[in-house]
């Protein structure tokens, strides 16, 4: 059996450079899009049912496109052919977000461009296990999370720039997007193509039969996977029944309508189930039978970190959603988006995502020889226990310029959770499995996200009065939890 080679420091540099544009896209999105829709006329308790298409599109595409990528091998490559699509239509939908004319567009486009930003961002993922021995794997991840912090704080502080820099305008009328917001979005698209096309033409992917002969321990387990169709069939029609019985009850008792999602949410994974025992019964064992068999052999490695990823970002979404209310209502005293105070206060929440995505950046350096040191597990609670105690001061600091310091704290988890639990996941699953176990790795990003999205609303309505900062408040609590839990993930390779 061969071993992969270890790769020199420029090819890790053109294996994620593309994450330039991917991240690039994400940070307009995180920054702005809540300052798009409140421009647009939505109201602070309804911007969490606004973001709920960027989650519930990861969920959907991710593990498809990690089992389509699996097993593509063409003329560009296994994964390339999928950075490339992705990337033409995120540019196009970056390019559109910010003439959106009414709100109901905007929140369309955050479905396409989101949609579309996965279909590139997944397969990155999967190439660092495809192209690197697993003794490189941290550094692999850790050279995508500098990237990310870097395009991150240029894209995070654009519209910064543009107002403060080349004097565009930084307010318009109600209804219209400022200009400094259009053209940080137009300098996003052309980044994100440029970037992905770098790395297309860079990088040489291994052949299915380079691979094959490269193996791993975790080969003699990853054969095709069989499903067992009673039991699939008994927990998709629960599930189904649960999940019309929540709706049911949220309906009649007039409950919070975000709600709906976790109860739609549950009766479409039970279908899913129901589908996917119909079709194995029926001999049909490929595409949504293997997905659905794959998810339910995830390997223990993964199952430990799951719990572990869904409160960290189910309190990262926390930040992402409420970040502009909250910066501009609790430390800038106000919630008109017309106004200049309330501007001046957007502009500085795009600082401050600057701010953490920098720190972010520099930390991925430190990660590799702290992890060979202390060990990843250890690292990573660390990390967590920081950024929740940064998500917390948030609170405590009502001088704006202090969230610099809460900043600083988040961004040296963000490092972390970028990295270190894809290095231990990638060492515990085949490369022939790389692709879809990535890919459903994001459902644990993915599900806090929607129970974000369907209780944060209510929570701020109902008991937080209207108050964002709660919102974030209760995302560290959150984030020191995952902390906690951390450190009983047990990670079997070095780092």
């Amino acid at each position: 059996m061969n071993k992969k080679p270890p790769l020199a420091f420029w090819q890790l540099w053109n294996m994620s450079f593309g994450y330039v544009g991917i991240q690039f896209g994400f940070a307009l999105q995180n920054a702005n899009v809540s300052r798009i829709f409140e421009t647009l006329g939505a109201k602070v308790e309804n911007i969490p049912i606004l973001w709920i298409a960027a989650p519930i599109s990861g969920l959907l595409i991710q593990p498809i496109i990690g089992h389509l990528s699996d097993k593509t091998w063409n003329r560009l490559g296994r994964r390339k052919p999928y950075f490339l699509l992705g990337a033409i239509l995120s540019s196009l939908a970056l390019l559109f977000m910010p003439n959106s004319p009414a709100l109901w567009v905007a929140a369309g486009m955050l479905w396409i461009m989101d949609a579309s930003i996965n279909v590139t961002m997944q397969p990155f993922r999967a190439f660092i296990g495809d192209m690197l021995p697993e003794g490189q794997r941290t550094s692999g991840f850790a050279m995508q999370t500098f990237f990310i912090g870097i395009s991150s704080v240029v894209a995070s502080i654009c519209p910064w720039l543009f107002a403060n820099w080349l004097h565009l305008a930084n307010t318009a009328p109600a209804g219209e997007i400022p200009p400094s917001v259009k053209w940080s979005f137009y300098v996003g698209g052309v980044a994100f193509l440029a970037t992905v096309l770098w790395t297309v033409f860079k990088v040489r992917e291994y052949t299915p039969e380079e691979l094959e002969s490269f193996g791993s321990k975790n080969d003699e387990s990853s054969g095709e996977t069989s499903l067992n169709t009673r039991q699939c069939m008994v927990e998709g029609i629960v599930l189904v029944l649960l999940g019309l019985a929540f709706s049911w009850v949220v309906g009649a008792q007039e409950w919070y309508q975000g709600l709906y999602i976790l109860s739609f949410g549950l009766a479409f994974y039970g279908a899913l189930q129901i589908i996917a025992a119909l079709r194995a019964y029926a001999g049909k064992t490929t595409g949504m039978v293997e997905i659905v068999a794959d998810l339910k052999t995830m390997p223990a490695t993964m199952k430990q970190l799951a719990l572990v990823t869904i409160l960290t970002w189910f309190a990262l979404f926390a930040m992402f959603i409420y970040s502009t209310p909250a910066v501009t209502s609790f430390h800038f005293h106000s919630s008109d988006p017309t106004s200049a105070l309330y501007n001046d206060g957007a502009n500085w929440v795009g600082v401050l995502m600057a701010v953490y995505n920098g720190v972010a950046a520099l930390v991925a350096f430190l990660l590799p020889p702290l992890t060979r040191k202390i060990g990843r597990v250890t690292t990573h609670v660390v990390c967590l226990l920081i950024g929740g105690a940064g998500l917390l001061s948030m609170y405590l600091f009502t001088d704006p310029t202090y969230l610099l310091i809460s900043m600083t704290a988040i961004g040296i988890a963000w490092a972390s959770l970028l990295t270190i639990p894809y290095a231990i996941l990638s060492s515990a699953v085949s490369h022939k499995k790389m692709g879809v176990y990535m890919g459903m790795f994001n459902l644990f990003l993915v599900i806090p996200q929607i129970l974000a999205a369907a209780i944060l609303g209510l929570l701020v309505q109902k008991f937080f009065h209207g108050a964002a900062i709660y919102a974030i408040a209760l995302g560290g609590i959150a984030m020191v939890l995952a902390g906690i839990l951390m450190a009983f993930v047990k990670d079997g390779e070095a780092a």
